[in-house]
């Protein structure tokens, strides 16, 4: 039985973290976009060098999911500019969630997502929303399991193509 744990990154794992941030948004998306708006997006924001830069950074928390020993997911939370379908609510944002391909359905997701609520909790948000791609019905089945809503829609763009992601939120 393989052994799940979640921690809170610190800045010596910028380097890992930046690396799971590529490697598991290439392979969740990269079947379902073109070559050119993928290299787009990972050669111009998706950089090595942004994403090592995010952790540590103001208002970011990043997760990190051990299964055993080895790297098998993380989060980003982010404290920011909410939707103004939020109001004034004390919220916070999943900005990212993601398990590695070989660790999808060994309870990754659900270890991160609880910590993700917990921490949420111990700072005292009202609510905790995230943004998914309205195509990746997977992700939008797992929030929907963990109780989130959809309240609006917003622009995501990769590479050259606008796309849409739902805006989904749950009450703490």
């Amino acid at each position: 039985m393989e052994t799940i744990t979640v921690r809170y990154a610190t800045l010596e794992d910028a380097n890992l973290i930046a690396e799971l941030s590529r490697k598991t948004f290439y392979d969740s998306f990269a079947a379902d976009n073109t070559k050119e708006n993928m290299d787009k997006f990972m050669n111009e924001i998706f950089t090595q060098e942004n994403l090592v830069a995010e952790v540590g950074a103001q208002g970011n928390i990043f997760l990190l999911a051990l299964c055993d020993d080895d790297a098998a997911g993380y989060v980003r939370m982010r404290e920011s500019e909410i939707p103004k379908e939020l109001n004034t609510a004390e919220a916070i944002e999943i900005a990212r969630i993601y398990a590695v391909q070989n660790a999808i359905g060994k309870g990754i997701g659900c270890a991160l997502m609880q910590k993700c609520i917990d921490v949420a909790l111990e700072m005292n948000k009202e609510i905790i929303w995230l943004g998914v791609w309205e195509k990746n019905q997977r992700a939008i089945g797992f929030y929907t399991r963990w109780g989130f809503e959809k309240f609006g829609e917003h622009e995501f763009i990769l590479g050259n193509d606008v796309q849409t992601d739902w805006l989904m939120k749950k009450y703490l």
